[in-house]
């Protein structure tokens, strides 16, 4: 197995192993590969303070840590899923938004921990980058009204059969 070159980092004030267990919980090929502690004191408080957990989700790997307070999360950094289909696109949307998240415009949402998601079908881009930019429009328009998508009004919008 190679390692992957580029992993994304995720730090949470406390909560960093209860995120990636929820997180494993919604997504498939997806498990908690590793939990240790910070073996020496830091900035962020005494040996054993510090929590470090490698996790996967769908086969790729991430690392979150339990360091403290610093700074939270926001919209300059999110994680998109790509959903083949609707029942995929509902079942991500309404799992990621279990225990507390928020829904947010235009198919973002934020976890109960305060990570924020897009959670956004495949055919969207091919929507949205059609070359006929009367139909490009008309499903950006709509896609601009959303909170979570909804494929079919997407391509209705798109084909201009929306009502």
């Amino acid at each position: 197995m190679s390692i992957q070159k580029i992993t994304p980092f995720l730090w949470y004030a406390k909560e960093a192993e209860e995120a990636a267990a929820f997180y494993c919980s919604i997504f498939p090929d997806s498990r908690i590969t590793k939990v240790w502690t910070l073996a020496s004191e830091s900035p962020s408080g005494p040996p054993g303070s510090v929590k470090i957990v490698e996790f996967m989700l769908f086969g790729q790997a991430f690392t979150a840590m339990s360091a403290g307070p610093l700074d939270p999360f926001n919209h300059a950094i999110s994680l998109v899923v790509s959903c083949d289909d609707q029942a995929e696109l509902d079942r991500y949307w309404n799992g990621l938004l279990q225990g507390g998240g928020a829904p947010e415009q235009c198919g973002w949402l934020r976890d109960r921990f305060g990570l924020a998601w897009q959670i956004v079908p495949k055919a969207l881009g091919e929507l949205m980058g059609d070359p006929d930019r009367a139909k490009a429009k008309r499903a950006a328009d709509a896609m601009l009204k959303m909170t979570k998508f909804d494929i079919a009004a997407l391509k209705a919008a798109h084909s201009g059969k929306a009502g």
